[in-house]
């Protein structure tokens, strides 16, 4: 009898084992789940669509999966300094440059977070940083060094 019960139960449990519907996935990622590049590349998207907030949300959730994404850190600190979060951009500008110190788009961004909150000498000194790492970077460092706030397009 016990036999019976154990075949019915395997007979039973197993289209759910083949079909997925039971047992471990092989990895941790789900079918359709967000991974960090699929979560920087929302965040780059939300921030192309100026976005900011949303933005903001992608690339936390992509730093948080993978710590160490400089590009995610650079996004992060980005939206954060286009709502004015300027405490909180510096902090992730800090940790993008840590994890890649010559990162051109993070030091050009940190630089404009300086003039957004009125530190133009600070944002001279990331300027010089730039300078021999990108030119275009740095023109555009310096146009808003000289107007003195942020473009809020950028």
């Amino acid at each position: 009898m016990r036999i019976l019960f154990v075949l019915a139960i395997v007979l039973v449990a197993a289209p759910l084992f083949a079909a997925g519907g039971g047992g471990a996935p092989k990895d941790k990622t789900m079918p359709g789940a967000a991974t960090p590049d699929s979560r920087y590349t929302d965040g780059v998207q939300r921030a192309k669509a100026q976005q900011w907030s949303e933005a903001e949300v992608a690339f936390r959730d992509a730093t948080m999966q993978r710590p160490k994404f400089p590009e995610a850190w650079n996004g992060l600190g980005h939206a954060l300094k286009m709502q004015g979060k300027y405490g909180e951009a510096l902090k992730a500008y800090d940790e993008a440059l840590r994890q890649r110190p010559d990162y051109p788009e993070a030091i050009e961004y940190l630089g404009e977070a300086y003039v957004g909150m009125g530190r133009p000498d600070d944002a001279r000194t990331q300027l010089a940083r730039l300078k021999p790492l990108d030119g275009k970077l740095a023109d555009r460092l310096e146009r808003t060094i000289a107007a003195g706030k942020p473009d809020p397009t950028w």
